[in-house]
């Protein structure tokens, strides 16, 4: 066992150091990508760290929470309750999952502490996968934020930005509960113990317990799990602000014109981007009123919570590499499929006349 923490161990500072050797490689190339377009290096340094600065400290209180929760379910959550909560059925169970969030109102940094804590719970993984896509968009907080920015002049994309969500998190919560076993899904640190998770992941008994002690016990993981997290946070942070640099959003709005094309830009920009769940819908409202499409604002609104640049990062202290890159490219391409059929079905804004492969 001590043999095999120790390779785990080892592989995870490797994947550290190689995640940190590629972020510091963008921000190279973000920087010398400002002083090709005639830039000084303090300004170039000044983007970025702005830049930086502003994703992280939206991220940061989210993670937060999100690790205090997890510490909270450690302590007074045990794989008994787990079982009688969730449903046996795998699509009713996904269905759960993707409702979850009104339970735990986490943006993309903090449900993912939740998620691997409750993976070692014993949570099934129809129901994790569908809560881990759909929190961030499901939430009470979302659903405020999305009502105040489109109601009034596009109702229909408050309406479509939700039950997309839900749709594809179920779908592809389903196709990682049907086609994979945990121990091929999740690193051994986000399995319960009787499927080979660390003992470390095991529930903490609350009996006899008293309700500080146990307030106190949970705090003190979820310390430990912020830091552990927020070394992925940092680097995606510092990720998402060199691509920033490298890909101004301006470049991206100019190639954004068609039905499709601006799918995919509204897409890669969610992901370049990393704006919280939180605040996004203002963000896209900005975007519609220049005359993107009803897809695309959707996509936009559905796939940048999901996947961006600091919460696949954050995927990769959960889930072993082919799972976050099923994680990626399954709400990619539903989410692009959904643009784009809502851009040929619901022809608004700059939508008119456009030819679908422009």
């Amino acid at each position: 066992m001590q043999r095999s923490d120790g390779r785990q161990n080892g592989r995870s500072t490797w994947l550290t150091l190689g995640l940190i050797f590629f972020a510091l490689a963008v921000i190279a190339l973000a920087l010398a990508a400002f002083l090709r377009g005639g830039g000084d290096v303090s300004a170039g340094l000044r983007t970025f760290s702005t830049r930086f600065l502003g994703i992280f400290i939206e991220a940061a209180p989210f993670l937060l929470l999100g690790t205090v929760v997890s510490g909270v379910i450690e302590v007074f959550v045990g794989r008994d309750d787990i079982a009688r909560l969730i449903p046996r059925n795998p699509v009713a169970a996904a269905v759960v999952g993707s409702l979850m969030g009104f339970t735990f109102p986490v943006c993309e940094c903090g449900v993912v502490p939740v998620v691997r804590r409750l993976f070692s719970k014993g949570l099934p993984m129809s129901v994790g996968i569908s809560f881990l896509l759909a929190a961030p968009v499901v939430n009470p907080i979302v659903l405020v934020s999305t009502y105040v920015a489109f109601w009034a002049i596009a109702p229909e994309i408050v309406i479509l930005r939700f039950v997309i969500t839900i749709a594809v998190a179920i779908a592809v919560g389903l196709v990682f509960a049907l086609a994979a076993r945990p121990v091929e899904v999740l690193r051994p640190a986000s399995l319960a113990p009787v499927m080979g998770g660390s003992a470390e992941a095991a529930p903490t008994a609350a009996e006899g317990r008293s309700l500080v002690t146990g307030l106190i016990e949970a705090l003190r993981i979820g310390s430990d799990e912020f830091f552990e997290m927020g070394k992925y946070l940092v680097i995606g942070t510092l990720l998402a602000a060199g691509m920033q640099t490298v890909v101004t959003q301006q470049t991206l709005i100019s190639i954004g014109s068609g039905v499709l094309t601006s799918v995919i830009v509204m897409q890669l920009l969610a992901f370049v981007l990393s704006v919280c769940s939180t605040v996004d819908s203002f963000l896209a409202l900005s975007f519609y009123s220049q005359g993107f499409t009803s897809g695309s604002i959707v996509s936009f609104l559905t796939f940048g919570p999901m996947v961006d640049i600091k919460s696949t990062l954050m995927f990769a202290g959960v889930f072993r590499r082919k799972a976050v890159l099923y994680l990626i490219l399954l709400p990619l391409l539903m989410t692009m499929l959904a643009g784009l059929l809502i851009n040929l079905n619901l022809p608004l804004g700059a939508a008119k006349g456009m030819d679908v492969f422009k």
